[in-house]
């Protein structure tokens, strides 16, 4: 690349309905702009729509962007359109949900999910006492991200003998899918005491459920999204994980323009993550445009974990 080239970054996002990917587009824009580039957006019109996401591949092949910046939204659907991208030469900086081959990208940016949702869910426990009965809201079929968070709220349940798994629902990662298997899991169970939720937007549609029908259970997510962070602070939320979409983005970002002008790059970036609730959330409790590009030299020096 030149050096009076602007690098334009493809960045794909999984829909515009979550939350978390308003912040990843937002973190791609403000890093390409502090590097001197840009970012153009590709986002399905149907939320984690597989043909259409590759078509939007096949769209930003045709203008030879500097890099791909790409959340799938399959782990292994997309492989013939990655593979045309690498065929062109195109460096792939993959984040949030991890391409089954890692020829495919540069580097990953993103976490260990399982161990994630796992903390999560032992706070939840703890609040329980260690005894009660909860339900599973689950992510899309076939996302790597929910497979693994599911595991991990597995996982947890293995030391709290006490905590009784009702049933589970895939609720895709949005709130009104989530609002809708939350309401049938209430029909069918009389009584829950906490719900996991792979995310925050199936959170809040769970809360949202548990208002409509007068019930009270105690929730937990994933994601620490400003409208999460408010639920925190009336206490709807008990707690969520800062898997923030706005941070992975910008590092991915970040890994591609250093990349492009010569820098040598992880193959791995995994930011620590906290278990967020109503007693620490202060340092969340911002809109996305408001909250701070994560510090490239400290995050990458922690190395994984």
């Amino acid at each position: 690349m030149s050096a009076e080239a602007i690098p334009t970054l493809a960045v794909f996002t999984k829909n515009r309905i979550n939350p978390a990917y308003h912040g990843a587009r937002i973190a791609a824009d403000r890093v390409a702009a502090r590097f001197g580039g840009r970012a153009v957006h590709y986002v399905p019109a149907k939320p984690d729509d597989v043909a259409e996401q590759i078509a939007l591949i096949e769209l930003a092949l045709q203008t030879s962007p500097a890099a791909f910046v790409l959340v799938p939204v399959h782990q292994s659907a997309i492989d013939a359109a990655v593979r045309k991208v690498r065929a062109r030469g195109i460096p792939i900086f993959n984040c949030i949900n991890r391409l089954r081959h890692a020829e495919d990208y540069v580097t990953f940016v993103g976490a260990d999910d399982a161990e994630m949702t796992a903390r999560v869910a032992r706070r939840l426990f703890i609040e329980l006492k260690g005894a009660g009965k909860v339900v599973i809201l689950e992510g899309t079929p076939g996302a790597v991200t929910s497979r693994d968070r599911m595991r991990g709220f597995l996982d947890a349940t293995v030391d709290y003998p006490g905590i009784q798994v009702l049933g589970r629902m895939v609720g895709n990662f949005l709130h009104e899918d989530a609002a809708r298997a939350m309401r049938e899991l209430l029909a069918e169970h009389p009584h829950i005491d906490g719900v996991l939720a792979a995310n925050d937007s199936m959170a809040l549609g769970a809360i949202d459920a548990l208002r409509e029908a007068g019930r009270h259970s105690r929730v937990v997510g994933v994601n620490a999204v400003p409208d999460a962070v408010a639920a925190l602070k009336t206490g709807a939320l008990l707690a969520t994980a800062d898997f923030d979409a706005f941070k992975i983005a910008a590092l991915a970002s970040e890994a591609a323009l250093r990349y492009l002008r010569g820098e040598r790059v992880p193959k791995e970036i995994l930011p620590r993550v906290e278990v967020v609730d109503g007693a620490n959330c202060e340092r969340w409790d911002r809109p996305m445009e408001a909250r701070e590009l994560p510090d490239w030299a400290s995050i990458v020096a922690q190395g994984s974990g």
